[in-house]
C-alpha cells in the first residue's frame, strides 16, 4: 500500500481506488491534463522516503504547503518508502491532474524522465538530481551543496587539533560526495597540508535513517583515523553520529537543518538546504509560464537555496560551537561573501 499523507484534504481508501481507475482509463493516451498549470489549484509533492525526522524531506512539504496557500489551492503529500511506492505515488499523482508534481530525491531520476515522457502535458519538477535528455515538461533543480560544505571545511581547519578532517556519508554517490569534497576543499583552502580523509560510508539497508549503524561507523572512523572534525552527511541517521561525537569527544557538523542541539558542545555548525525555497521559486515560475530553460535550475549561497546555520537567522541561539569562536565566524562570513560574488568558485570536484 502506498504511504501517503494529505494536507487540506481528506481522502478515503475508495478515493484512492478511484484515482487508480482514472489512471487506468487514460493509460492509452499521452496527456495527463488538458488544462494549463496556471488553471489548476492542486500541487502534489512526493518524497523519496518516509518524512519522519528527515529535515530535508520536511522542508519540501513546507514548500508545497506554502505554494498551495499562496495560490489558494490544495497541497497533497505522498510519502514513499521504496521503488514500488515511488512509482505508485507517481501514478496516483498524474491521475489527479495537478498543476505540478514535485519529486524530491535522486531516487526519482529514472522515474521522472519516464513519467514526463509518458505525460507531456503534465508539469513535473525534480529536485536534488539532474537527468540528461529530460523532456521540456520535466523541470529540474539542483543544489550546490559544495558551497556551504566549503564553509564548514574552513571552520574545521581552523578548529582541528589533529590537522585532520573527515566525513561520514549515508552512501557513496556523486551527490553526497559534493558535501565531502566541498568540506575537504574548504579545509585545504586554510591549511594546504591538512589531512582530508576519505569518507566513511554508513551503508546497510537503511543508510539514511539507521542511527545505530551510523553511530557504529562514526566510532570506528574516528578510532582508526584519530580525526577530531567529522562532517555528518547521514540525513536522519545523523542522530547516531552526533551521539558518537558526544561519547568519543570529537566535533561534528550537521546537514540540512540545525542539528547543534543533538549533542550540545560537540556540533560545530551545519549546512542548511532550503528545499522549501526551491519548491516555492520553481513552481512559481512554472505557474508564471516560464519555460524549462528560463526557470531557475541551480541553487547555492547566492540564491538562498543553501546556507550554514551560523550565518542564518537565529544563529545566536543555535547552540552551535562555532558561535563561541567569533574569529572563526568572521572568516567564514568573508569567505561566504566571496563565494556569492564569484571571487571564490567551489566546483563539485574541488575536494578531489
Amino acid at each position: 500500500m502506498t504511504w501517503f499523507t494529505k494536507t487540506r484534504v481528506t481522502a478515503s481508501i475508495a478515493g484512492v481506488a478511484a484515482a487508480g481507475l482514472l489512471l487506468a482509463g487514460c493509460a492509452g493516451g499521452n496527456s495527463a491534463d488538458s488544462n494549463s498549470a496556471a488553471e489548476n489549484s492542486k500541487f502534489v509533492y512526493i518524497t523519496s522516503d518516509p518524512i519522519g525526522q528527515n529535515e530535508f524531506l520536511r522542508s519540501g512539504k513546507t514548500g508545497i504547503d506554502t505554494v498551495a496557500e499562496k495560490h489558494d489551492g490544495e497541497a497533497v503529500t505522498y510519502e514513499s518508502k521504496d521503488d514500488a511506492t515511488r512509482r505508485a505515488n507517481l501514478e496516483q499523482a498524474v491521475a489527479e491532474q495537478p498543476a505540478v508534481v514535485v519529486m524530491l530525491g535522486f531516487q526519482f531520476a529514472d522515474l521522472a524522465k519516464e513519467f514526463a515522457e509518458q505525460y507531456p502535458e503534465q508539469k513535473f519538477l525534480l529536485i536534488d538530481t539532474f537527468v540528461e535528455g529530460a523532456p521540456e515538461n520535466l523541470y529540474q533543480a539542483t543544489f550546490r551543496e559544495q558551497e556551504p560544505s566549503y564553509l564548514l571545511g574552513v571552520e574545521a581547519a581552523l578548529l582541528t587539533k589533529q590537522n585532520s578532517v573527515g566525513a561520514v556519508l549515508s552512501v557513496d554517490n556523486d551527490l553526497l560526495r559534493k558535501y565531502s569534497d566541498g568540506f575537504a576543499a574548504g579545509a585545504k583552502s586554510v591549511t594546504a597540508d591538512i589531512n582530508a580523509l576519505e569518507p566513511q560510508i554508513i551503508g546497510g539497508e537503511n543508510p539514511f535513517a539507521d542511527t545505530a549503524r551510523a553511530k557504529e561507523q562514526a566510532i570506528a572512523y574516528v578510532s582508526t583515523t584519530a580525526t577530531d572534525q567529522v562532517f555528518a552527511v547521514g540525513a536522519a541517521a545523523n542522530g547516531g553520529i552526533m551521539e558518537a561525537a558526544a561519547e568519543k569527544g570529537f566535533f561534528a557538523y550537521g546537514v540540512d537543518a540545525n542539528q547543534c542541539g543533538m549533542a550540545p558542545g560537540h556540533v560545530v555548525d551545519g549546512t542548511l538546504k532550503a528545499v522549501n525555497k526551491v519548491v516555492e521559486t520553481v513552481v512559481g515560475e512554472i505557474l508564471e509560464g516560464k519555460s524549462n530553460p528560463e526557470a531557475t535550475s541551480s541553487f547555492g549561497l547566492a540564491e538562498g537555496g543553501m546556507n550554514v546555520v551560523s550565518l542564518a537567522d537565529g544563529a545566536d541561539d543555535s547552540g552551535c560551537v562555532v558561535m563561541e569562536h567569533p574569529e572563526v565566524l568572521k572568516q567564514v562570513k568573508e569567505v561566504a561573501e566571496k563565494i556569492k560574488s564569484g571571487d571564490i568558485k567551489v566546483t563539485e570536484k574541488s575536494g578531489s
